[in-house]
């Protein structure tokens, strides 16, 4: 008893809430129902006033014609058709009685012309007007009637109109909103891509400038002790080859940081390595006790060129620090559309543990990565003949 006592209190509450919302916040039932009950007043009240006193069933009558309103959003010709069932008998049996602005007419003539079909609507107004004309006993009447039923159409047209445009509007601007969202959210992933792209080209250049000038480093860090006695000029040759690699270095690292300066940075941090500088890192490879046979085609876009730079230097790296190689083959040539870079050794390569697609670790990755950002094929494997060998194309047309 007491559940039910506390379902009646809060649904009372809610419905009173929604009164004091306002009209427009209010149930449209709820709406319509005191539309109905405004209507059906109107209408007993003009036939309360008239003098001749009408039976109890006229009143009955009017008041059924304002009666299907609550329904008229739902159903809109059908208590148009209903209340016109009523109200054109009314007319016939008791004319004197209609009151001057019937509400009930107005509201389901306007609630067609908004919400019913096209047919209903056109339906309604060719049987409207003749009615109007027909069913009127003075010019002035009939001109009342047409103006009160076609206006009442009119109203109606136009806020189904604007209902259109609004939704039309609301369609377009969520389109707009979901567009505006989809490219948010591509803009956010391009520029993701495009960090992780950048942190994957920095890491490629720093692991291929330390990773060789490191292995120089300590090759000959390793051999000068060996020959400080009994080869002194051999030694100072090292130790000079091992400052070399590390001034090379730092040039190559001070290019690399350049691009994370900020704007005003020295210009000559930005260019990257060409072919031009490949003599030099074949030389402190020779230096390292390796012989090294080159041939360098100075050729192709700068980032052909630097990607062919990079190539041959960590291929050279590997040499250093895996082959134990006694020669070494550089070749870097056009061939056709593309340049062709080739390095090869007579050396151990690499472990069959660590084959499998491209073999190697980071550094032969990489060598991968940078011919791909050209548009370009990287190879490397064991030569038939023992040895190993890292094949490139780059295409010279990006």
């Amino acid at each position: 008893m007491g559940e039910r006592a506390a379902h009646v209190r809060a649904r009372a509450a809610a419905l009173a809430d929604r009164w004091r919302a306002g009209p427009g916040r209010a149930g449209p039932y709820v709406v319509d129902t005191g539309l109905a009950l405004a209507a059906a007043a109107i209408s007993v009240w003009a036939v309360f006033c008239d003098d001749r006193g009408w039976p109890w069933w006229v009143y009955l009558l009017v008041v059924a014609a304002a009666a299907p309103l609550p329904w008229r959003r739902r159903a809109p010709f059908t208590v148009w058709l209903v209340s016109g069932v009523f109200s054109l008998t009314q007319s016939i049996v008791a004319h004197s009685v209609a009151p001057q602005i019937p509400l009930h007419q107005v509201l389901t003539v306007y609630t067609v012309a908004d919400r019913g079909r096209d047919w209903q609507r056109w339906l309604m107004l060719a049987i409207l007007v003749p009615a109007n004309i027909l069913g009127t006993r003075s010019p002035n009447g009939m001109l009342f009637s047409l103006l009160m039923s076609v206006g009442s159409f009119i109203l109606g047209s136009l806020t189904r109109e604007l209902r259109r445009r609004a939704r039309v509007a609301a369609e377009r601007a969520g389109a707009e909103a979901e567009r505006a969202r989809e490219a948010a959210l591509r803009a956010a992933g391009e520029a993701g891509r495009a960090v992780a792209e950048e942190r994957g080209r920095i890491a490629r250049e720093m692991h291929d400038i330390l990773a060789h000038a490191v292995s120089l480093m300590v090759i000959q860090a390793e051999a000068g002790p060996l020959v400080v006695r009994s080869d002194p000029d051999r030694a100072i040759r090292t130790f000079d080859t091992i400052a070399d690699s590390g001034r090379d270095a730092m040039v190559q690292l001070r290019r690399v940081l350049g691009v994370l300066k900020e704007d005003g940075a020295r210009p000559e941090l930005a260019p990257q390595p060409t072919l031009a500088e490949l003599p030099a890192v074949v030389d402190r490879v020779r230096d390292a006790g390796i012989a090294v046979r080159a041939e360098i085609e100075e050729h192709g876009p700068a980032d052909v060129q630097s990607a062919a730079y990079r190539i041959v230097q960590e291929a050279l790296t590997n040499v250093l620090k895996h082959a134990e190689a006694r020669h070494v083959s550089v070749r870097v040539g056009v061939r056709g559309p593309v340049l062709e870079v080739e390095v090869a050794d007579d050396g151990r390569g690499v472990p069959p543990a660590r084959t499998g697609g491209l073999p190697g670790g980071r550094g032969l990755i990489g060598i991968r990565e940078r011919a791909a950002d050209c548009g370009g094929s990287a190879e490397a494997g064991p030569r038939p003949d023992g040895g190993f060998l890292v094949n490139a194309r780059l295409p010279l047309d990006i």
